[in-house]
């Protein structure tokens, strides 16, 4: 069983959604954004880790200030490989999935960007501008190298084709909350939401759903049915907050981690 999968197993058992951090490699440089992803491994279920990247499709501005400042200081994509590696070296049992956009991967090619993501131990792969179905013969060659290619859908993927999605899909399936872009304020009531997650979800009860953008300290807890919540935007904006008061990133995140996994207990 994957690493994946094995979270949801424990968390599903403790009858709570598994937490799933994102946060920008090398925000603010690559020794402290390790530091920060050590750090709040320890309340964090799964670890998302953010390609910086300039030209983003669904990051809000707190990820596109984070990215900016990783890429500012220099980071490419072997530093992002390196910081995973080092990460899975010490905290070997906690998943790590990549996210990202397809021309980073495109300039790798795809067989020998798989290949390094084996290497240093990443779990899952999130390409944003990569859908369905032109992303099958990518998550294929994943799925070879035991990597789980996480799919997306929205609230306007039609029945039909959500169908097909799940049918194709992998360790975890992401949805994404409401039209809007990462950070954004929750548009929807969390009701709603969870109505349009509990159809999704009963198209295959097995299947692990995770929901993401708009989830805060706030709005967490009404949210909690879902198998998995994903929380980013607040975490770019608190490295944003602490380097601005010349505070330490480490504490004031990993602080938040922390609350947010009391809400979901």
């Amino acid at each position: 069983m994957s690493l994946i999968n094995l979270v949801f197993k424990k968390t599903k058992n403790e009858k709570r959604p598994a937490l799933l951090t994102y946060t920008v490699a090398g925000d603010n440089s690559k020794k402290k954004s390790l530091e920060i992803l050590k750090s709040i491994a320890d309340y964090a279920d799964i670890c998302e880790i953010g390609f910086p990247h300039n030209t983003p499709i669904a990051d809000g501005g707190q990820i596109q200030s984070s990215a900016y400042r990783a890429l500012k200081n220099g980071i490419k994509i072997k530093d992002v490989f390196s910081i995973v590696k080092d990460f899975k070296k010490s905290i070997k049992a906690k998943p790590v999935i990549l996210m990202g956009y397809y021309n980073i991967i495109y300039q790798y090619g795809d067989n020998n960007f798989i290949n390094i993501c084996k290497k240093v131990g990443v779990d899952g792969l999130i390409v944003v501008d990569l859908p369905y179905p032109e992303n099958k013969d990518f998550a294929k060659k994943c799925k070879k190298k035991n990597i789980s290619f996480i799919q997306l859908v929205s609230p306007t993927t039609s029945p039909s084709r959500i169908k097909k999605i799940i049918k194709d899909s992998h360790d975890m399936i992401y949805y994404i909350s409401m039209l809007s872009t990462t950070g954004g304020k929750l548009k929807v009531s969390p009701k709603k939401i969870l109505e349009r997650y509990n159809k999704i979800k009963s198209l295959n009860k097995n299947k692990n759903i995770v929901i993401g953008f708009g989830i805060t300290e706030n709005t967490i807890a009404s949210l909690r049915k879902a198998d998995g919540l994903v929380v980013g935007s607040a975490l770019c904006k608190e490295i944003s907050k602490s380097l601005e008061k010349r505070q330490n990133p480490v504490t004031n995140v990993t602080n938040i981690v922390k609350r947010l996994r009391s809400k979901i207990r």
